[in-house]
C-alpha cells in the first residue's frame, strides 16, 4: 500500500489560531491544496469565521486570507497507509510535530480540530499544552453528511481567535 503524505504547515509566527486537519484526502493531494475537494465545505466554514468568501478566491488568495485573520492550518498526521480518503483507512499513522509546532508561535491562543479523527490523534499530542485551548469541531469532509448551517454554527465559535 503506497504512504501518503501531507502538505508543510501554513502558518505565520503571529497565528493565535491553529486548525489541524487529520491528512489530505485523495483530491487534495492531487490538487496539491489544503481542503481541495470540491464538496469539502472547508473554505465556506472559515470563510464565514473571518467574513470573506474564501471559496471564490484562488488557493493562494485563500492562504494569504487566513495568514491576514492570524490563522494558521496544517494536519496531525504526517504520513500513513490509507486506500482512498477515508480517515477510517488510516493505517500506521506518522504524528506531525505538533509540540514542535505550538512551541514556535509563541501567540497562539486555540487550536480546533478539523472532525473527530483529528481531534483524537491530536489531542493525545497536545494535552498540557500551556495556555492553549483545545476545540473539536464538526468535520468540513462531504463524507459526515451534518448540515452546513449546524458545521457553521460550532466554526463561527473560533472567530474570538482571529485577527
Amino acid at each position: 500500500m503506497n504512504r501518503k503524505t501531507g502538505f508543510a504547515p501554513v502558518v505565520d509566527a503571529d497565528a493565535r489560531l491553529l486548525i489541524l486537519g487529520s491528512l489530505p484526502g485523495d483530491a487534495s493531494l492531487g490538487a496539491g491544496q489544503y481542503y481541495g475537494h470540491p464538496r469539502n465545505a472547508f473554505w465556506r466554514l472559515v470563510g464565514g469565521v473571518i467574513g470573506h468568501d474564501l471559496a471564490a478566491l484562488p488557493y493562494e488568495d485563500r492562504l494569504a486570507a487566513l495568514r491576514a485573520a492570524r490563522i494558521g492550518l496544517w494536519d496531525v498526521v504526517a504520513s500513513a497507509e490509507r486506500p482512498g480518503s477515508l480517515d477510517a483507512a488510516i493505517r500506521r499513522p506518522e504524528a506531525a510535530d505538533l509540540r514542535g509546532l505550538v512551541r514556535r508561535l509563541p501567540e497562539l491562543r486555540a487550536v480546533a480540530f478539523n472532525g473527530g479523527t483529528a481531534a483524537r490523534l491530536g489531542r493525545s499530542v497536545l494535552a498540557g499544552a500551556a495556555g492553549v485551548q483545545l476545540i473539536d469541531l464538526p468535520s468540513s469532509s462531504p463524507a459526515h453528511a451534518r448540515p452546513f448551517a449546524e458545521k457553521a454554527a460550532a466554526w463561527a465559535e473560533l472567530g474570538r481567535w482571529t485577527g
